[in-house]
């Protein structure tokens, strides 16, 4: 017979897993009921904010399927350059098949936002820097937002370096200016910009040599306009020259480098030969590994594919190219640049909407944050409230927790010692590689791989070098780190 005692343990066990399911379930409603509470608001305010709205519950669904799908560049990285596992980066290679092919159906029926970037040796650079830091931070930028919403505390130092990193790198002047080729000053000089709106090397930089590069799409060029014309451009050049048959030849390497030794072996083993035939089952299982990941891969390429006909929706609705022109006609002129706009991708975007966020809290310490090029001319610094982006990214967050929580993988980890300064600096590399690139392994490299422009894949060359750099150091300190505490039980 049982003891009073351990019936009373096995009772306050059963009331304390019952109670924790109830406050994970309350907070689960608690953030829906929240969004569809400010949904509302928005909506009774003006139609206008009905932009902003849309942009939020999309970023809420890419949260949910980040989080559930595990859905992260430094993740790929690490299991791929440390262990081996390639889950993660044949997910993501996944995604971006699925989202090209959706692409290209609303490039085909005129439903798209996507607009290429400027192409040239900046992007691998930028993508370096990133890689670096996406590592050292344990996440990528849409990894960084979706583990915060999961209550990790090294993530959310990365995510402060991502926003306030960018902020100041793109107003940094002093010796940074001077270092500058005396091309880009005369360049910049020419582009007519008010003189007091140039005045970081980060403005240099854009006007007088990113804005002189050529975008390359690969559907709008002569050859394939004239080899497949209308929709069929959209298809054959962008989703499948830029994007399927590169993702396909990517994973042929991954399967080849890292797969094929270990699957072929247990091949011969049970048959004693293998054939080319056992070599397609063993790449179909390596894509097939984990389902999870290879659905979230496809949901996650449809959905930011809806994201976009949505918004350009919209757009059309509202006959705008920009919400900037909603909030200029709404009376807050104050949020936009001095050319009517604020930040609106009109997709999937990460990276900018946070450097409007440290700007708009340096502004309140009295910085001056609109003389520049990048927030005075382009992106504006829009209330937080009024910034549609932004909403995209507390919208990740919220998903990301809503399934954390259903899951019970929310918990509140606080960093402690070398954490600490791993989060602060990966997130202010992120940073620093996020601006030079206009973007992040999410605007620099998937939404552009995806849209047919050649930029993204440079990204990821520089990425991935990056990461490789990144996880053999962390790989070399933690073994230094090893060796040390080892030597303290030497007698």
């Amino acid at each position: 017979m049982e003891t009073i005692d351990k019936v009373s343990a096995k009772t306050n066990n059963k009331v304390g897993l019952g109670s924790t399911d109830k406050r994970s379930l309350f907070w689960v409603f608690f953030i829906l009921g929240l969004l569809i509470l400010t949904s509302l608001v928005y909506a009774q305010a003006d139609r206008y904010y009905m932009y902003l709205v849309v942009y939020m519950w999309f970023g809420l669904t890419y949260g949910m399927m980040l989080q559930y799908g595990r859905f992260c560049m430094a993740s790929a990285s690490r299991d791929l350059f440390a262990a081996g596992v390639p889950r993660m980066a044949v997910g993501i290679m996944v995604a971006l098949v699925f989202f090209s092919l959706v692409q290209a159906i609303l490039h085909a029926t005129d439903m798209s936002t996507f607009t290429p970037a400027p192409f040239g040796i900046h992007m691998p650079i930028a993508g370096m820097i990133f890689g670096i830091g996406m590592v050292l931070a344990g996440g990528c930028a849409s990894g960084t937002l979706y583990k915060v919403g999961e209550g990790n505390g090294t993530s959310f130092l990365a995510l402060l370096g991502i926003c306030f990193g960018q902020a100041i790198f793109a107003i940094a002047g002093g010796p940074l200016r001077s270092l500058l080729p005396q091309s880009w000053i005369e360049s910049s000089a020419a582009k007519g910009l008010p003189p007091e709106m140039v005045n970081s090397w980060f403005d240099v930089y854009l006007t007088g040599y990113v804005w002189n590069q050529p975008t390359i799409q690969i559907s709008k060029t002569k050859f394939i306009e004239n080899t497949f014309p209308g929709a069929s451009a959209y298809f054959v050049g962008d989703a499948l020259l830029n994007a399927i048959i590169p993702a396909i030849l990517l994973l042929t390497l991954i399967y080849i480098a890292v797969v094929r030794k270990g699957f072929i072996k247990k091949i011969k083993k049970a048959k004693g030969s293998s054939s080319l035939r056992d070599d397609l089952a063993g790449f179909w299982s390596m894509i097939t590994a984990s389902k999870r990941t290879t659905i979230m891969g496809v949901l996650i390429g449809i959905t930011a594919g809806l994201h976009i006909w949505v918004l350009a929706g919209m757009q059309k609705k509202f006959a705008i190219s920009n919400f900037g022109e909603l909030l200029t006609r709404m009376g807050h002129a104050g949020d936009v640049s001095i050319r009517g706009t604020v930040f609106d991708p009109g997709y999937w975007y990460i990276t900018t909407q946070e450097a409007q966020f440290a700007a708009w809290i340096m502004e309140k310490f009295g910085i001056d944050m609109r003389s520049n090029v990048f927030f005075g001319v382009v992106n504006g610094i829009p209330e937080l409230w009024r910034n549609p982006a932004l909403w995209m990214s507390i919208g990740i967050i919220f998903g990301a927790a809503i399934i954390a929580l259903i899951n019970k993988e929310f918990k509140l980890k606080l960093p402690k010692g070398e954490l600490i300064a791993l989060g602060i600096i990966g997130g202010l590399l992120m940073g620093m590689g996020s601006r030079p690139s206009l973007g992040c392994n999410i605007g620099a490299f998937f939404i552009r791989a995806a849209g047919g422009d050649p930029n993204g894949w440079l990204y990821l060359l520089g990425m991935a070098a990056g990461a490789f750099v990144g996880v053999k150091w962390l790989n070399w300190y933690t073994e230094r780190k090893m060796e040390k505490q080892m030597q303290a039980f030497d007698i």
